[in-house]
């Protein structure tokens, strides 16, 4: 853990969400709440009212502003040298509403993290995936992968999912599916990794998603809980302390999610992933109100 050490994280003026960062599309909304019953009789609004269609291109992305994170390593110093879980809420909370313009933003700038997020789920259907992800000739065909390590195959899948593009995205992206998939097999010992059940890669899903948007924390401001824990070990302490923190709350976002009938399944695996994002960062949000 740990590639936070040589990036300062992105400054002011710059956009929030950088042009690779793959938009949501019309058959991926970004929000799953129903749209509010129309007022019987309501006259119509003017145009520049109505809001956009659901689905729809978001609207141009913010430019971020100077000193965008420093609310977040302030609190994140105070929270390095004492290890007062306060100031780690406090800094996750200025990190969301300033450092990124609020959940929505976030959401918007974790965009890959769904989309990777969905090529992982059909990554480890198998065959109930169409075995479109595991066929022959593909980085991860039984075939070539059969009495191979589970590391052998972890990394294959990494490979499939997520290849080297020279983006610090995709480096974060890569350990997080590691982490995940390593976790799978913790959690469940016998699992196939490339024919998971439901439960399994819902699982799997899930926990890349935690560990990928602390990886993207890692990046953005990791380089202040490193400068100011008292020793290298208090530092890994401390980011293991919000890693832990973060993965909780991601955890909690799906459970509320599931618990309104928007479950991880095939063809919805984006939409759901992005509204646990945006409901993570509206909880960090909360911690500076």
């Amino acid at each position: 853990m740990g590639t936070s050490q040589t990036s300062s994280g992105p400054g002011g003026g710059v956009p929030m969400v950088p042009p690779w960062v793959p938009e949501p599309t019309p058959s991926d909304p970004p929000s799953l709440e129903p749209p509010a019953p129309e007022a019987p009789d309501q006259p119509p609004t003017d145009d520049s009212e109505t809001p956009a269609p659901k689905g729809s291109i978001p609207q141009p992305t913010p430019i971020a502003p100077a000193g965008r994170f420093y609310g977040a390593r302030l609190n994140l110093g105070n929270f390095a040298r004492s290890g007062d879980a306060r100031e780690m809420r406090r800094g996750l909370g200025h990190y969301a509403r300033t450092g990124y313009g609020g959940a929505h933003t976030a959401a918007r700038r974790l965009g890959g993290t769904a989309s990777t997020a969905e090529s992982l789920h059909r990554a480890l259907s198998g065959s109930a995936g169409g075995g479109s992800a595991a066929g022959q000739g593909s980085p991860l065909d039984p075939t070539l992968l059969a009495g191979r390590s589970a590391e052998a195959v972890m990394d294959a899948v990494v490979e499939a999912v997520r290849p080297v593009d020279g983006t610090l995205d995709a480096e974060a992206s890569r350990a997080a599916i590691h982490d995940a998939l390593a976790e799978v097999l913790t959690r469940y010992p016998d699992a196939d990794l490339l024919n998971l059940d439901p439960e399994q890669r819902t699982f799997a899903v899930e926990r890349y998603t935690a560990i990928d948007v602390f990886r993207r924390f890692e990046l953005d401001v990791g380089k202040t809980i490193y400068e100011k824990a008292p020793s290298a070990v208090m530092a890994l302490s401390r980011l293991k302390q919000v890693r832990d923190y973060v993965k909780e709350t991601v955890a909690a976002s799906f459970r509320t999610l599931r618990d309104a009938g928007n479950a991880i399944t095939a063809g919805r695996v984006q939409q759901v992933v992005r509204e646990a994002i945006r409901e993570t960062f509206q909880v960090f949000e909360g911690f500076v109100e």
